[in-house]
């Protein structure tokens, strides 16, 4: 069901470990740059300027939403910080001294599988929220918009590195091998997982926000004290940088220069509270604070997210500690299909994000690099139809759980409580047996 890896498989000790250093000591010095104007802090907090406060809280940059009394955030701030980008979303290729590096090598083949992984994945993506729609799940959280940072991040894992996902991973999920359909059985009610995290090195959905950053950060420490040469990446978004978790995660990963990869997916909104009510300064820039250092990468871009990723990795490989991966991307759709985003944004804010489109971004590239015909566009797309019909039947498919299943593997031996549980259990559905027979 999957493509196989565009990434490559073994680590490059020599040019690839003395670039990265080099991007990560330029990036440090970067933000080191901008975090400086604490003393203008200072001054402001001196001076009159403060009571001025009521009057710009009188005036406030929101719009009502007539409908239902809540606010629409407000845009994005202008003035952002550079970002790592290789390709513009017209598809033309950017050079990157310190990154370029890490996709030199791609190949026109490895950049059709790169898009027909997005492609797949979008269209897995939208069957499962149509099922959902349908009733057929109970809860989907949608990645569309965020494929080029699954996908680019996904591929440039190594087999035997680990990786600990949110619950909207799914591109990663593709990239490791698990097939979609199990991903659907947790949605649907009828497992708590549905495949094995050993199997792909591709750990279980955690709902709980954040607490992935420190169960990667435990594992990337055991893998240093084994020995081995592999790296850990977790996955979160910037609602879930805010959480405790992750701070303690970021402490604990630079003291024991555990070799993992925080890579956070910042879609700009933590279900309705955009980025700018989180932090006052760009989530990649908090890395510094803990002592290691942050990138800032273009997450429409498929291939900068690949290369930076790759760097990223590579540094953990090499003994260098962690490294904090920011993905400015956009969620197009919904927090989760239980949300409606209509409630807390303006609609010309995403159509400026549709403009960046990750998959329209790379067909551009390989149409202008002449990498892909009409033919290969036109299979693909009766590719998509046949997942999205292979998806539908097996989720209609899926048995129902064994009522009794939850008592099984509490305790390795059993227990005593859980016997009596399971009894009671028992009694309680034969009591609707009983029902029915009266009737």
């Amino acid at each position: 069901m999957t493509v196989e890896s565009t990434a490559a498989r073994t680590p490059r000790r020599s040019a690839g470990s003395d670039a990265g250093a080099t991007g990560a000591q330029r990036t440090t010095g970067t933000t080191a740059k901008k975090a400086v104007p604490a003393k203008k802090a200072t001054v402001a907090k001196k001076a009159p300027a403060a009571k001025k406060a009521p009057a710009a809280k009188k005036a406030p940059a929101v719009k009502k939403t007539p409908a239902s009394g809540k606010t629409r955030g407000t845009k994005p701030r202008s003035a952002e910080p550079h970002l790592v980008q290789l390709l513009t979303p017209e598809g033309e290729r950017v050079r990157n001294a310190e990154f370029d590096p890490y996709v030199s090598g791609i190949t026109p083949e490895e950049l059709r599988g790169l898009y027909r992984d997005m492609v797949l994945t979008r269209r897995f993506d939208a069957e499962a929220t149509a099922l959902q729609r349908q009733g057929e799940l109970g809860l989907w959280a949608s990645l569309l918009g965020q494929e080029a940072a699954q996908i680019g991040s996904g591929r440039a894992l190594r087999d035997d590195d680990y990786v600990f996902p949110t619950y909207r991973e799914h591109g990663v999920a593709w990239c490791r091998g698990v097939d979609p359909t199990n991903l659907l059985g947790m949605f649907r009610g009828v497992n708590n997982g549905g495949w094995d995290p050993n199997g792909n090195n591709f750990h279980l959905y955690t709902i709980v926000i954040g607490s992935q950053a420190l169960h990667a950060t435990g594992y990337a420490m055991g893998v240093a004290k084994d020995g081995a040469d592999s790296a850990v990446i977790a996955y979160f978004g910037d609602g879930a940088s805010s959480q405790g978790d992750v701070a303690e995660a970021f402490t604990f990963s630079a003291v024991y220069n555990a070799p993992v990869v925080f890579f956070c997916q910042n879609n700009q909104w933590a279900i309705s509270e955009p980025t700018e009510k989180q932090s006052r300064v760009p989530l990649y820039q908090r890395a510094q604070g803990f002592g290691f250092p942050g990138v800032r990468v273009d997450g429409n871009d498929v291939l900068a997210s690949l290369a930076v990723t790759r760097w990223a990795l590579e540094r953990a490989r090499a003994g260098e500690g962690p490294t904090l991966v920011e993905a400015f991307t956009y969620r197009m759709g919904a927090h989760t299909t239980s949300d409606d985003p209509t409630r807390y944004r303006h609609d010309d804010e995403r159509a400026s994000w549709e403009a960046k489109d990750p998959i329209l971004r790379l067909r551009r590239h390989l149409e202008s690099a002449h990498h892909a015909d009409e033919g290969f566009f036109a299979e693909l797309e009766t590719e998509s139809e046949t997942l999205g019909k292979r998806v539908r039947e097996v989720v209609r498919a899926m048995p129902d759980p064994d009522h009794f299943a939850i008592f099984e593997n509490a305790y390795a031996d059993g227990h005593a409580l859980v016997d009596e549980e399971r009894a009671e259990f028992a009694a309680y559905q034969a009591s609707f047996a009983d029902a029915d027979g009266d009737k």
